[in-house]
């Protein structure tokens, strides 16, 4: 599934799984033919359940389904399940532990025509802020794929975040994954790229473009926000001495911030975060210049990874 948009590649994926458990259902909230939650409907049309326009509703009946014993994948667009939701995830799912999978398609500005309203780009910062929720971003679609099982035989609340489109591949075709654990995709000695999501590849397009300038970028991918892999990174700012952060979300709150609070605690060095602004990111012809525009392109990172190294020298 590794060159499939990501949403198409989960929902395959949920559907498939769906044969193997039988306690998974999906939920959605009129958007099945946008999030392809409709591939499990097809095939389990008994175990999906479309509740319309109204997320908190979706959210509430999914508590319904953990508290009976099944395994649900609530569906929505992420602007309106981190947002719209945001009560009851917090309330219903966090504080009481039930064990929903909130599947969050058009993540960050990936729903590039349709404007801030459907831009989701405070959504890791909001859920990584609710205590027992697990944020999960995969970084193309092979791993939103591979992360269907995994977050399914998890025990506890968890975020999926998911790009409306296709996005670079990084990952490798049955690559083991692991909850909590990051990936180190490149290796290098003079700075550190951490990035999640759709940033990954672009992360790796800058590693490959400093090196022709005779710098190393050791490029490591966090697909789980939360837990975040703290060893993983206070070792890559020992080796490397600066870290850049790349998401395809608002720097306050969201990757940067997290991977801030370790370095801060463990091993400060200079860092950079790549990301949107404190802005509204604006409209464009598809998502790859609404990205560049917003201060997201493969040059934000070069020149972000030259400022930390010739911060790192004086």
């Amino acid at each position: 599934m590794a060159n499939l948009a990501m949403r198409e590649a989960y929902g395959r994926a949920l559907a498939d799984y769906g044969a193997v458990n039988a306690r998974v259902v999906a939920l959605d909230a009129d958007t099945s033919s946008s999030t392809l939650s409709n591939f499990f409907e097809k095939r389990f049309p008994g175990r999906f359940f479309n509740f319309g326009i109204a997320e908190p509703c979706m959210i509430d009946a999914a508590v319904g389904f953990a508290l009976a014993g099944m395994v649900p994948f609530a569906n929505a667009f992420a602007a309106l399940a981190a947002l719209r939701a945001l009560e009851q995830v917090r309330t219903c799912v966090c504080y009481a532990r039930t064990n929903v999978k909130i599947a969050a398609s058009y993540a960050g500005v990936s729903d590039f025509k349709d404007g801030p309203t459907h831009h989701a780009i405070t959504d890791i910062a909001v859920m990584r802020s609710l205590p027992e929720m697990t944020v999960i971003v995969p970084s193309d679609g092979n791993e939103a794929a591979a992360f269907v099982p995994l977050i399914a035989e998890f025990d506890g609340p968890v975020y999926f975040r998911l790009n409306r489109a296709a996005t670079l591949q990084v990952s490798r075709p049955g690559e083991a994954l692991s909850i909590g654990k990051g990936i180190v995709r490149r290796q290098g000695q003079d700075v550190t790229i951490i990035a999640c999501g759709s940033m990954a590849g672009r992360g790796m397009q800058a590693a490959a473009s400093l090196a022709s300038q005779g710098i190393q970028a050791r490029v490591i991918e966090i697909h789980t926000i939360k837990p975040i892999d703290r060893d993983l990174l206070l070792q890559a700012a020992a080796d490397t001495g600066c870290v850049v952060t790349a998401e395809e979300h608002t720097v306050i709150g969201g990757l940067g911030s997290a991977v801030a609070e370790v370095l801060a605690a463990g091993r400060p060095v200079p860092l950079a975060m790549v990301g949107i602004h404190d802005a509204f990111a604006r409209t464009g012809p598809d998502p790859e210049s609404v990205m560049d525009a917003c201060g997201m392109g493969v040059a934000d990172i070069i020149n972000a990874a030259l400022s930390v190294i010739n911060r790192k020298k004086t």
